[in-house]
């Protein structure tokens, strides 16, 4: 299953919330470098490159399908929040646009009661005869998310090389507090 992104999420974390994290005060003279850092801590767990496997930021997504299957459709990257469209070519070649009263996103995306999915023209496993759009992530983030990245943050703008020298070469790790934080947000599979 092939996943795109097509409008990425707003930055979660304001250079101004990470200067305050930060304690830099009001005047802070590396606002290009924050938004820079903050962008990598955010993108290190967001969305479809995501080490969380779920979408973060609100972002409009795109995945494909080689059929709709029997019954429901689990979107990947959630929260899904709508479905912004379903296109798929029915069994002529036609291109249809699935009419939303057709379908509805609970936690799961299926057939309205009491329909079932369309035929969809079979292109092998790797096909791509189904397009689905909707909008993913949280339109209010989770604390643990947000200090999670607010911490991150904190060891990039602190470390900015991958050892410190003083005496002794020692690697610098990210903290384990951001895995604990992100851990019960993450998708396996």
């Amino acid at each position: 299953m092939r996943v795109t992104v097509i409008t990425p999420p707003e930055p979660v974390v304001t250079p101004q919330e990470a200067a305050v994290h930060l304690r830099l005060g009001d005047s802070f003279d590396e606002r290009s470098y924050l938004e820079d850092i903050i962008a990598a801590a955010t993108q290190h767990i967001d969305g479809p490159a995501g080490w969380l496997g779920r979408a973060i930021g609100v972002q409009t997504l795109e995945t494909y399908l080689p059929s709709f299957g029997v019954t429901s459709i689990v979107l990947p990257y959630p929260p899904a929040i709508e479905i912004v469209s379903i296109d798929y070519v029915d069994n002529s070649g036609a291109a249809i646009t699935l009419d939303p009263a057709d379908y509805e996103l609970r936690t799961l995306l299926r057939p309205a009661w009491p329909k079932s999915w369309p035929s969809a023209q079979w292109q092998g496993c790797d096909g791509e005869t189904v397009r689905i759009r909707y909008r993913a992530g949280y339109e209010t983030i989770p604390a643990p998310i947000r200090a999670a990245i607010l911490l991150m943050v904190g060891d990039l703008f602190e470390f900015r090389e991958t050892v410190q020298s003083g005496g002794s070469v020692v690697s610098i790790p990210m903290s384990t507090t951001v895995e604990n934080l992100l851990s019960p947000f993450r998708v396996w599979g």
